[in-house]
């Protein structure tokens, strides 16, 4: 069953990693090994999770990087969902 709407990977990353050690994007960035700009998109919602950004959260905050792969494919799925409707599949059965 899907989640009803559920949030970011970016936003689960500021409120529940950041905020409580007190890190500022640039610190966080640093640490990840990654540029600002490339953290900054993540906890904006403008980028997702890629396994490889999965694994550097997973070292540094202590958790699985499949935890963050998931709550990626919630996020994204939960909002394909929305436009179920527009798609035009049909069903198809054995001829």
């Amino acid at each position: 069953m899907l989640m009803h709407n559920p949030p970011h990977p970016g936003e689960i990353i500021r409120e529940l990693c950041l905020e409580p050690l007190g890190l500022s994007v640039t610190a966080a960035a640093d640490g990840l090994g990654v540029s600002r700009k490339t953290l900054s998109a993540i906890l904006n919602g403008k980028a997702g999770i890629s396994p490889e950004m999965a694994i550097r959260l997973s070292i540094a905050f202590d958790t699985s990087a499949e935890s963050w792969l998931i709550q990626q494919y919630q996020y994204e799925l939960w909002h394909a969902e929305q436009h179920r409707k527009d798609l035009k599949v049909k069903k198809l059965v054995a001829a």
